[in-house]
């Protein structure tokens, strides 16, 4: 089938259709999605619910697909993948206040490891009737956008990125003791180069961003609470409805994410995820 590639919103994203995504594609197909993620940062690609090993097949002839770090969740058939599931299974469960759930906080995946993964793969496997968006900023254009003083600033400037932060509003999944062992603290620049592309992204992860290198407490808190609002403006954003069997397909290393987590008690909210390995972030200047 022909490959249909249109754009989601002005900010980000485009929907694919035409292929099965359960079946092996050609090298055109993937080379078209390759420059069209490298174009629109996510992709949409509308499918059916796929098998764990499936999934895992399409993910393959993207790029590597690395295991994750909560070991509860990965499936038997294919590690690589993990089951996600969010469902709120009792009024106690779900609070108030959505900034008390983790997900709720902006953030990019893996960057409390030295090398984080490039991309993330999402399929929709249950939904809610209403809620459970998962929403995301552009953080190259928020880049392109400051105020050339502000760049002149960030140029350079490392910060620290902990699996938990005192910063964070929300507590992380709780860790087993070798999963506390394989997240050091990861130094990575506030201003990062895609290597695909060149181009300069904020990186910045409001969960995980513990501090800036060489500043105080209070000065780092200033300039990461500066960058967090100028981020997360709407104009930056394309928030996704899902169906069941979305494929999400996004860049980690210019966009950020959260989920509306303001969904019916009971209604089950699953998701299998993969994520692509990639390479440790640069600075904006090429050494």
């Amino acid at each position: 089938m022909t490959l249909r590639i249109v754009p989601l919103s002005e900010a980000l994203g485009a929907e694919v259709t035409g292929p099965d995504w359960a079946q092996p594609l050609d090298s055109r197909t993937v080379a078209a999605l390759e420059a069209a993620f490298l174009e629109f940062h996510l992709l949409c690609l509308r499918s059916e619910t796929l098998t764990s090993l499936a999934f895992l097949g399409l993910a393959r002839q993207l790029g590597t697909p690395q295991t994750q770090l909560i070991a509860e969740g990965r499936q038997a058939d294919a590690p690589e993948v993990s089951r996600l599931e969010t469902t709120y299974r009792s009024m106690a469960d779900k609070p108030d206040d959505m900034r008390s759930v983790r997900l709720s906080g902006w953030h990019t995946d893996d960057s409390y490891f030295p090398v984080p993964a490039k991309a993330t793969l999402l399929q929709s496997l249950a939904i809610p009737d209403s809620g459970g968006q998962t929403r995301f900023a552009n953080m190259q254009t928020a880049y392109r956008d400051l105020p050339e003083e502000m760049k002149a600033r960030i140029e350079g400037l490392r910060a620290v990125h902990r699996y938990d932060t005192r910063r964070a509003k929300a507590p992380p999944i709780e860790l087993t003791r070798e999963e506390e062992a394989e997240t050091q603290e990861a130094v990575h620049p506030l201003a990062r180069r895609h290597e695909d592309t060149g181009e300069t992204a904020i990186y910045f992860n409001a969960n995980r961003t513990d501090r800036i290198v060489g500043m105080s407490a209070a000065e780092s808190d200033s300039l990461l609470d500066q960058l967090d609002r100028h981020t997360i403006q709407p104009k930056y954003q394309y928030h996704h409805t899902w169906r069941v069997g979305d494929i999400l397909i996004w860049d980690n290393r210019c966009l950020i994410h959260s989920v509306n987590m303001d969904f019916p008690v009971g209604q089950r909210r699953i998701h299998q995820r993969i994520l692509l390995a990639g390479a440790a972030p640069a600075h904006t200047k090429a050494p």
